[in-house]
């Protein structure tokens, strides 16, 4: 699935030809994806001008001038792509590859500024729904959601009050969308190589003692963020043909220390382990553990 990198670098590259554009014609070439569609959806949005474009988490967030927000989730298989000038791109790059089969084109934008943006989603794990503005911080899908963790209220203490008597493993802890929202399965594991912390740790050991977070809890907080905007000024985790809007390649997957490098050795500076891969929660890990405690 994609994770906040990808999502970021999406909206970004949505942005230009959406806000301030205008849905000219909207089509649902089926009337439902992971949930129905609102029955009343193409109506809603044709002639609805994009005020604005953000995210929350791996949400994308399309502010309307009807005052109803679009909130859109690309599920595990979902793209966007945009057409215009004779050429397509797709914004976001993705580790697993995406797919260009027009069958999987389940709702079009044709938009104002001549851009047609084509929601493709394969397994139809993605979604697409309306809420009004005033509506938002209750819609059940964002509520509980916890900080962003590139925003100025996902610090060390609050991840460790997060922490604070949780027995699961530290993995476990950073991928609750309830602690810190939008973090997944690959940055997850490089920002715990990154701070040296191994995913079996108990999250409970990040919690605040002698009141102040301990020394692992900062260097794990700053290993996030790092990673998070290296993989976002990289285009996301992109693989063989996966496209940013101006025609380049991401390449972030190339700087992956342990995701997907089982048995290779650790890169951290004098370490001499090997990169070991292990199932927790159902999910690969990829760590080593020599260095990571």
């Amino acid at each position: 699935m994609p994770e906040l990198p990808e999502v970021e670098t999406v909206r970004r590259g949505l942005a230009p030809v959406m806000e301030g554009a205008r849905f000219d014609k909207v089509l649902a070439h089926r009337g439902d994806l992971r949930w129905p569609l609102p029955k009343d959806f193409v109506k809603r949005l044709e002639g609805r001008t994009v005020t604005g474009l953000g995210r929350r988490a791996k949400y994308l967030l399309a502010d309307l001038s009807s005052g109803d927000v679009l909130v859109m989730h690309l599920g595990m298989s979902g793209s966007f792509r945009v057409s215009r000038d004779g050429g397509d791109a797709t914004p976001g790059g993705y580790y697993h590859e995406r797919s260009k089969a027009l069958a999987h084109d389940h709702v079009v934008f044709q938009m104002s500024s001549g851009a047609t943006v084509s929601f493709n989603d394969p397994r139809r794990f993605g979604s697409m729904k309306l809420v009004p503005r005033g509506k938002l911080d209750d819609e059940p899908l964002l509520r509980a959601l916890g900080p962003e963790p590139l925003g100025n209220a996902f610090d060390a203490t609050m991840l460790a009050q997060a922490c604070a008597g949780k027995k699961t493993s530290l993995k476990a802890a950073l991928l609750d969308q309830t602690i810190v929202a939008g973090l997944g399965n690959i940055y997850v594991c490089e920002a715990l190589n990154r701070s040296l912390l191994s995913p079996k740790r108990q999250a409970s050991t990040l919690a605040v003692r002698s009141g102040a977070p301990h020394e692992r809890t900062v260097r794990l907080v700053d290993a996030i963020k790092t990673v998070l905007n290296e993989a976002i000024a990289a285009g996301g985790s992109s693989l063989r043909d996966h496209k940013r809007t101006d025609g380049s390649l991401g390449d972030f997957q190339h700087n992956f220390r342990v995701y997907d490098r089982e048995g290779q050795p650790c890169p951290t500076p004098g370490c001499k382990g090997t990169i070991k891969r292990i199932v927790q929660n159902g999910r690969s890990t990829f760590f080593c553990p020599v260095c990571q405690k």
